[in-house]
């Protein structure tokens, strides 16, 4: 017992959990700091957005441009210059319908990050899931997992989302029925998570497979310690800044593909808010009114932006060899 206790000592296991100074390290990094402030602000302003419009009187929804005459021209775009930017409307009206552009921007971030954390939740359980348990069981396990992951990878994941989408929507709800918004956030994260956990998954399962020889796994083996126990308390563990990192990317990554989907036509409907139809609603208009397509524009991208360097800060501080 002495030895294997030597053994288990001799050879520790990697950093387990997050180092408790993470935050003060991503801070130290100017990059990381920015960026932390920019997804914060945009999660304020997600949380906010009720208090926010209420403040400002208006709602994402009303077609204040059709109720109140002069604001609107008989062709549907804004009278006023900048696409109707002014003190009553901060960032211009919709075209057509006339509505509120600021106000359809914060509702927007609420239904971008709802669909993102909840796909990258349920992506991330999956992966986790699947990645360790193949991982740890080998043999047979892993060889069938590794075929059925590049299967599925071969398909082409934009095309099947776009495919797939409608598929579950019309099985969902009953033809005539008007599909409920929370059916609609539902599909989108089905959808995702059906092939996003394959990345996280196929990333754990080498991980695994490479710790469970280690001699600290070893030696809860030759102490009698079961299988459930070495997963949870030795080798989930070890992957917590892994998971931690991919949960940090994953949520830029979903918010740009709901907003693709959205885009072409079959993510988010009216009348919910949303940046990827009003990034196409924009396309439509350029010419006439560029303006209603730059705000939704430019918050996609920061925020997305914002989210990558943040994940990268967090990669850098949970692995210091990685900083540049």
């Amino acid at each position: 017992m002495a030895v294997v206790e030597h053994v288990a000592a001799s050879d520790a296991p990697p950093v387990r959990p997050a180092p408790p100074g993470l935050l003060r390290r991503v801070c130290r990094d100017r990059t990381g700091a920015v960026a932390l402030g920019v997804v914060a602000l945009f999660l304020l302003l997600a949380l906010a957005a009720p208090l926010i419009a209420a403040l400002y009187g208006k709602n994402p929804t009303e077609h204040y441009g059709q109720n109140a005459p002069g604001l609107l021209s008989d062709g549907g775009l804004p009278i006023a210059p900048n696409g109707g930017i002014s003190g009553e409307f901060w960032f211009g009206l919709e075209p057509g319908l006339g509505r509120d552009v600021f106000t359809q921007l914060l509702y927007g971030i609420r239904t971008s990050l709802l669909i993102a954390f909840a796909s990258a939740t349920v992506t991330t359980a999956l992966g986790v899931l699947a990645g360790v348990a193949v991982g740890y069981l080998g043999g047979i396990t892993d060889r069938v997992f590794g075929f059925l992951s590049n299967v599925l990878l071969a398909f082409p994941t934009l095309l099947l989302l776009l495919a797939l989408s409608p598929v579950i929507q019309s099985r969902l709800v009953d033809p005539g029925t008007a599909e409920p918004e929370w059916m609609q956030f539902l599909v989108l994260v089905l959808v995702f998570s059906a092939f996003g956990w394959i990345p996280l998954a196929l990333s754990l399962r080498a991980t695994v497979r490479s710790l469970r020889e280690r001699d600290f796994v070893q030696s809860a083996r030759a102490m009698g310690a079961g299988g459930f126990h070495i997963v949870v308390r030795e080798l989930l563990p070890n992957v917590r800044a892994q998971l931690l990192v991919h949960a940090t990317m994953a949520v830029p990554a979903f918010v740009a593909s709901e907003a693709v989907l959205s885009f072409l036509g079959v993510g988010i409907n009216e009348p919910v808010p949303d940046w990827g139809r009003m990034i196409s609603r924009g396309s439509e208009v350029f010419r006439a009114d560029p303006t209603y397509m730059f705000f939704p524009g430019v918050a996609l991208l920061l925020f997305v932006l914002a989210f990558n360097l943040l994940g990268d800060a967090v990669r850098d501080a949970l692995d210091p060899r990685a900083a540049r």
